[in-house]
């Protein structure tokens, strides 16, 4: 059983239970530990606060997060997820140009480098031709991602 690491989105479409977009990734999922980056544990936090303090979801949601999370692993930070994040930060384009990616998706990319897992994500422009990251991306192609590669 291999452990794969989660973007927030996938954990979301999971946990929301949206057959159209989890449904693609439960395959590469079954049978395997699922690990969460300590962003993604933080987006979840903002996501169910922010209902809650919205008045969309009851507070119980919280628990019900909480109970969640503890099915899964949680990536914390170390000195050497600093370090990948940082050689993640000083990424190129192509042309020689600083690579933009969210600083989000750089912790949770260099979680998954740190320890050599493969990230499940729906964002494949997002971490796409990131040395040494392995994805697992069931999102169709743009034409922006197929001129890159």
């Amino acid at each position: 059983m291999a452990t794969l690491m989660v973007d927030s989105d996938v954990y979301s479409y999971l946990q929301k239970n949206n057959p159209a977009h989890a449904s693609p990734y439960r395959p590469h999922l079954q049978g395997h530990t699922i690990a969460l980056s300590f962003i993604t544990v933080g987006e979840q936090y903002a996501g169910c606060l922010r209902k809650i303090m919205r008045n969309e979801w009851p507070r119980s949601r919280l628990q019900g997060l909480e109970a969640l999370l503890l099915s899964v692993v949680i990536v914390p930070y170390d000195i050497e997820i600093c370090k990948v994040f940082g050689e993640l930060r000083t990424l190129k384009n192509q042309d020689g140009s600083d690579r933009t990616i969210d600083t989000n998706d750089l912790w949770i990319a260099a979680c998954a480098k740190r320890y050599s897992l493969t990230l499940v994500t729906n964002n494949r422009r997002h971490f796409e031709n990131i040395p040494g990251l392995n994805i697992i991306c069931e999102a169709p192609r743009t034409r922006a991602t197929k001129k890159r590669n």
